[in-house]
């Protein structure tokens, strides 16, 4: 059994998931990147599958996240309540520290 991984955010906490592109296989959505959402769960730790998608072992294991975002952030023309949320589940990786929101 590999190393035992701590999550570095917690429910509640903002985010800001990572700007810019990575080749290949990745599952962070593009209009995700650089956008503010909030932690809502801490899902638990898994094999990367940005390397298991190329064979690889997925090792050393991420944190994966439950994070909510505002659709009206995501989405200029929404034509909803801008407060809408969609979630993602997104992994440690592709988040830092956000502003907030």
């Amino acid at each position: 059994m590999g190393r035992r991984v701590t999550a570095r955010f917690a429910p509640g906490d903002p985010v800001r998931v990572r700007p810019g592109a990575k080749p290949g296989h990745v599952r962070t959505p593009d209009y995700l990147k650089g956008k503010d959402g909030k932690i809502e769960r801490v899902l638990g730790a898994f094999p990367n599958p940005e390397d298991l998608a190329y064979g690889l072992s997925g090792e050393p294991e991420r944190v994966l996240y439950k994070v909510g975002f505002s659709q009206g952030e995501l989405w200029p023309d929404y034509g909803g309540p801008a407060e809408d949320p969609l979630y993602a589940d997104v992994y440690e990786h592709w988040l830092e520290p956000g502003g907030g929101k």
